[in-house]
């Protein structure tokens, strides 16, 4: 939920700490992506190197706004939900904030109780991006954020150059590229889009009987800190099967005021570097639908289990459960667990990040 006053957007240069002086001359704005036929677009901005909005149509033809979000900078800035963000250098939890790379201990900043979330305070989606290629229309859309974040920054080591891009391609489909090269020291990386789906529409309700399939036969079991224990369990028997199209709010706990739902990594089936389907959402009422793309080896379900009233598009309040989260990852805190598959990158290394959301409409 936002938190505070909002701030002037005349101010937001000064929140860009990364970077120094030459932060304060980046503009902040909004930029649009659109089709050629006109009835599927996104807008971004380079706060967060965020995805704004997503508009695209249902089976009969009508357009909406499917992704959880603001009206201006100003309440991205103070908003804590992540709505859309590129969020880094670390994405989900870092146990007690602290980690061991090469023999050096590393400590980060707290954001989450003794943990650190989300690359700390000021992660990589509450500082301003660089645009570095916009082509607004044709065949192809594309805009292609750079943000430079040093070494030391929130407590991680090492230079790290971070690109991402979106693009939009026929008939209907998003991808969303994340790289990232080191360039001075080993690091860890996993960066992921937080966008908050409504199939339905981002201002109609919750999303309990949208149909939700993950492909992935395991998951990663957490502690009472929502930190990983570093078990591997199978979905079976579990309310966390989703291995057949399953309404999202069939076997959740449901706990008005806050918490409940999921928030919980996902292991996806297949080669963990491979591109290939990760889930799949049918929203009945509109007959919009989703498949969900990438090659990381795990994908974070989320419910919007903790926002509450939060004022968000066109005076829209998002309550409990009016979205979920499908953000592909590397599995949190795996710089804490050697088991895990590997989320350093080392000096010269490129971490790449490759993410597709193909909508369709089912009549």
């Amino acid at each position: 939920m936002a938190g505070g006053a909002l701030l002037p957007v005349a101010l937001l240069v000064c929140l860009a700490l990364a970077g120094g002086a030459d932060a304060a001359r980046k503009p902040v704005g909004f930029y649009e992506l659109k089709n050629k036929k006109g009835d599927f677009s996104i807008k971004v901005t380079n706060w967060g190197a965020t995805l704004v909005s997503v508009f695209v149509p249902d089976c009969k033809g009508n357009v909406a706004d499917v992704i959880l979000g603001y009206d201006t900078i100003a309440e991205y800035v103070n908003g804590t939900a992540s709505f859309g963000s590129t969020v880094g250098r670390v994405v989900n939890r870092i146990a007690k904030a602290r980690f061991v790379l090469d023999g050096k201990a590393y400590r980060l900043f707290r954001n989450d109780g003794k943990n650190s979330i989300h690359g700390g305070h000021r992660g990589f989606g509450k500082v301003i991006w660089t645009v570095k290629e916009y082509v607004s229309g044709g065949d192809s859309p594309y805009i292609t954020f750079f943000y430079h974040s040093f070494d030391g920054e929130q407590g991680f080591p090492g230079d790290l150059d971070v690109y991402a891009t979106y693009r939009l391609s026929s008939p209907y489909d998003l991808s969303i590229t994340m790289n990232a090269t080191a360039t001075t020291k080993a690091t860890p990386v996993n960066l992921a889009n937080h966008a908050y789906w409504n199939l339905a529409g981002h201002d109609s309700g919750d999303v309990l009987q949208q149909e939700l399939q993950i492909f992935a036969s395991s998951y990663t079991p957490l502690d009472d800190t929502k930190i990983l224990t570093g078990q591997i369990e199978p979905v079976a028997g579990t309310i966390y099967d989703f291995l057949q199209p399953t309404p999202v709010g069939e076997h959740m706990d449901i706990v008005p005021g806050g918490g409940g739902g999921y928030d919980l990594n996902f292991v996806v089936n297949g080669q963990q570097d491979a591109f290939r389907q990760v889930a799949r959402v049918d929203d009945p009422k509109s007959g919009r639908g989703m498949e969900v793309w990438a090659n990381q080896p795990g994908v974070q379900l989320y419910t919007a289990n903790w926002v509450i009233n939060e004022k968000g598009k066109n005076g829209k309040v998002y309550g409990q459960y009016g979205a979920l989260c499908l953000e592909t990852q590397a599995y949190p805190d795996a710089v804490n667990h050697p088991e895990f598959p590997s989320s350093i990158v080392r000096p010269g290394q490129v971490y790449k990040h490759d993410m597709a959301i193909k909508f369709y409409q089912d009549a």
